[in-house]
């Protein structure tokens, strides 16, 4: 199996000491800036995350294009779209504009979404579930719909006053292979069932919102396992692909040591606790010399299942210092769990 690395942003921006991105604009530009960084050393993925009401990246689509403007190789992704948000015909001809841009290189991660500061803010954005519908239920009505969009199937009917004939229209433009490229943001086993038999992607990040007692990179390789299973059973074609997220962060230098010592001495293990009233298990960060995370990482069950590893960066400390993390985990850390720099493939 090939594996890939990425970085996975927020997009944090906040006036404050210490803060590189100070304001949207920088927080955008440094985006871009970082993948450009990142494919020149070699890295697979770069990937945003998007939030609504908060100091951090939304509306990804612009972002996305001009990602892709600016790089030729990399993959461009989100990790997650909050689906409870969108117009799903609207975000069908965004992507694929974007994905045009990138001559096909977006990875669309897509889910119901994590909690957000917004009382159902999905409402101020002209969106409500149907009556007997939860939120969950209208993210994946928003899914179906987008995904039967970029496929080219109609969903809206011909004037026959401007057009002379009646027929089904489909959205344009439309990039062909799109729709191979989603992939849904499962916090549970029960949805990784559900997102094999879908046929989407798999994306897990360092949240499940379930706890059976055992270390988090075992029951997350249990929710990979249980989604093959699932994909096989359905009886899908192609191969899937499933990522996951880490915190990784190596410490090799004073500046290191300044903002994340005292992590790395704190830093021990999974958590377990509370969110949204269920029951869920963190998984932990992972800090300290290279050679030692290199070791906990080729170890954990879940990096070594999945063929996509995201690093969650620290984006409010800028482009240099987040370009010589990405430096120093592909230099040090990642050969040691199976991969290889993305130049070295293509050359």
């Amino acid at each position: 199996m090939k594996k890939r690395i990425g970085f996975l942003s927020f997009g944090h921006y906040q006036d404050v000491r210490g803060s590189a991105t100070p304001t949207a604009r920088e927080a955008l530009v440094q985006s871009i800036e970082l993948a450009e960084a990142a494919e020149e050393i070699g890295v697979d993925v770069a990937a945003v995350r998007v939030h609504h009401f908060v100091r951090q990246l939304a509306s990804p689509f612009p972002l996305l294009a001009a990602m892709a403007a600016r790089t030729s190789r990399i993959e461009l992704g989100t990790g997650v779209i909050d689906m409870r948000y969108e117009n799903p015909l609207s975000m069908a001809e965004q992507a694929a504009a974007a994905d045009l841009i990138s001559a096909g290189r977006l990875q669309l991660g897509v889910s119901r979404g994590s909690p957000e500061p917004a009382l159902r803010g999905w409402e101020a954005f002209g969106f409500a579930p149907a009556e007997g519908e939860t939120d969950a239920d209208l993210a994946r009505r928003h899914t179906e719909l987008f995904r039967a969009a970029i496929g080219g199937a109609d969903v809206a009917r011909s004037d026959p006053n401007m057009t002379g004939w009646s027929d089904g229209l489909p959205i344009e433009p439309r990039s062909p292979g799109l729709g191979e490229r989603i992939w849904w943001g499962s916090g549970s086993r029960a949805t990784a069932v559900w997102t094999g038999h879908q046929g989407m992607n798999l994306m897990s990040s360092t949240l499940l919102t379930e706890d059976t007692g055992v270390p988090f990179d075992q029951l997350q390789a249990e929710q990979i396992e249980l989604y093959r299973q699932a994909w096989a059973e359905a009886g899908h074609a192609r191969e899937p692909r499933v990522s996951i997220s880490r915190s990784v962060i190596p410490i090799t230098t004073d500046e290191d040591r300044r903002y994340f010592g005292v992590r790395a001495q704190t830093d021990g293990g999974d958590q377990v606790g509370l969110l949204d009233g269920v029951q869920s298990r963190f998984g932990k960060s992972y800090i300290g010399e290279p050679d030692v995370i290199a070791e906990q990482l080729a170890a954990d069950a879940a990096v070594q299942a999945a063929d996509t590893v995201l690093l969650t960066v620290p984006n409010q400390l800028g482009v240099d210092y987040n370009a010589r993390l990405l430096r120093t985990v592909a230099d040090h850390v990642a050969p040691a769990f199976g991969w290889v720099p993305n130049l070295a493939r293509t050359a």
